[in-house]
């Protein structure tokens, strides 16, 4: 990375520097679990801001939860055709 993104936070200030921690430890889960972290990332994003996801489903976002869940559904789909 480059020195002024680790060394002084994103955009230099300290609160820039904690939002690129959160999105690099966003982005690096998803990888550990083997998901693209742009599919996801955008999946997740869409669901919470169109309201599609209550609260009590929250869980079924994490990573793991959203390739078993995708996995799920293309299984159905494969026994469907």
């Amino acid at each position: 990375m480059p020195p002024s993104i680790t060394r002084a936070g994103a955009g230099g200030n300290e609160r820039g520097g904690k939002s690129f921690a959160v999105l690099v430890s966003l982005v690096n889960t998803a990888k550990l679990n083997s998901v693209d972290p742009e599919l996801w990332l955008a999946d997740v994003l869409e669901r919470i801001i169109s309201g599609k996801l209550t609260a009590n489903r929250m869980e079924t976002l994490f990573p793991w939860a959203w390739k078993a869940e995708r996995e799920g559904i293309a299984n159905q789909e494969r026994r469907a055709a």
